[in-house]
């Protein structure tokens, strides 16, 4: 049900006339599906669609200090990031525990774009001023503003996400990696175009101004017949990419090792960081549990918050992601579980165990990768 307090996206008039079934997330009125669910999720997986993503969180950081405070403040070594690219990384709290998870973009020399989730980027703004003004002699040269409400962002998602893309923007997008960007126009509207997406696909997110958005995304639906996806397709489609979600498989409990992205926490960039110690510690320990990949054996679906069982009936774990996946056609889910925990598992399924087989995450790869 929408409150009063409910913030619109830039595109909400466009959800209205599509037809959108609309639900109250993170405080933002956001389009759950339009349609079918399965065929938005498989819009994606075999072509491309078009999501808003204007609910999520912009926060800039610049000056000349911005690389060296954002170092102290998150785990990633972003002053080493090249103008152009971007970096997955995350704000720890100073024991270890995950605070959000973020995508960081180096814009320009002295200016960074952190994305953060919509129900966290209050907290993220939060940290982001109190570290940068006491990370050690970076605090002077650096600003934090939250370009939130300036900001509309549209995601285009799919393997032929560059071919339906192209003909609209003047940049050449075969010159843009994997997590890099660049200014540019889409549909003759100023943008910053990013290879970034949440959905294990090929695919673009484009922040432009909120008063641009509408006329990019109908001019990328018209031209292109892209269909429109919502946050239902989008979290079958993050989670058969085995990628975390805050809320399920990240959150001040976890530290970024249990998530198994223990890679991003940069323990060997100089200086001191926020969370560095506990975060040393625990990657000298080993993680304290083990994020792993299930899939049902039965049609019966794993949901977040199920018991996962050992041979002998014992839980050793816990569901925290799970849906049918359109894609391999199974009920699928994500877990964590205790470190020395050995299969064969079973899921608690509203009082019956389902057998469930262990699976390499991720479940789906792209074809090409």
């Amino acid at each position: 049900m929408e409150s009063k307090d409910t913030r619109d996206t830039p595109l909400r008039a466009v959800h209205e006339r599509l037809g959108a079934t609309m639900t109250d997330f993170a405080g933002w009125l956001m389009p759950l599906r339009y349609g079918s669910e399965t065929a938005e999720h498989n819009a994606v997986r075999s072509d491309a669609a078009l999501f808003d993503l204007s609910h999520m969180g912009e926060i800039a950081v610049t000056g000349p200090d911005a690389g060296a405070a954002l170092d102290y403040a998150l785990v990633g070594w972003l002053s080493r990031l090249a103008p152009g690219r971007a970096r997955y990384t995350m704000l720890c709290a100073p024991d270890g525990g995950v605070l959000d998870d973020l995508v960081v973009y180096r814009q320009a020399e002295d200016r960074y774009l952190v994305v953060a989730n919509a129900s966290n980027t209050e907290v993220v703004l939060r940290e982001l001023n109190e570290r940068v003004t006491s990370a050690p002699g970076a605090g002077r040269g650096c600003t934090v503003a939250d370009e939130t409400a300036d900001t509309g962002l549209i995601a285009v998602q799919g393997p032929n996400g560059s071919s339906r893309l192209a003909p609209l923007t003047s940049l050449d997008l075969s010159g843009i990696k994997y997590y890099a960007g660049a200014y540019g126009s889409v549909a003759g509207r100023r943008a910053w175009v990013a290879r970034t997406g949440y959905t294990g696909e090929d695919g673009f997110e484009i922040f432009c101004a909120p008063q641009d958005a509408e006329h990019i995304w109908e001019a990328l639906s018209d031209s292109s017949s892209l269909p429109a996806a919502g946050l239902a397709s989008r979290d079958t489609l993050r989670l058969e990419a085995g990628m975390p979600l805050y809320g399920n498989e990240l959150g001040p409990d976890v530290t970024p090792y249990e998530a198994g992205v223990g890679r991003i926490v940069k323990l060997d960039k100089p200086g001191d960081f926020v969370g560095r110690e506990a975060l040393a510690a625990r990657a000298a320990e080993g993680p304290r549990s083990s994020l792993i990949g299930l899939v049902a054996s039965s049609r019966r679906v794993p949901r977040h918050g199920y018991a996962v069982l050992s041979g002998d009936g014992t839980q050793v774990g816990t569901v925290t992601s799970g849906a049918p996946s359109p894609t391999l056609g199974a009920p699928i889910a994500m877990a964590y579980v205790a470190p020395r925990a050995e299969g064969p598992f079973g899921i608690d399924v509203r009082g019956k165990t389902e057998p469930a087989s262990v699976t390499e995450l991720p479940f789906y790869h792209r074809k090409g990768k």
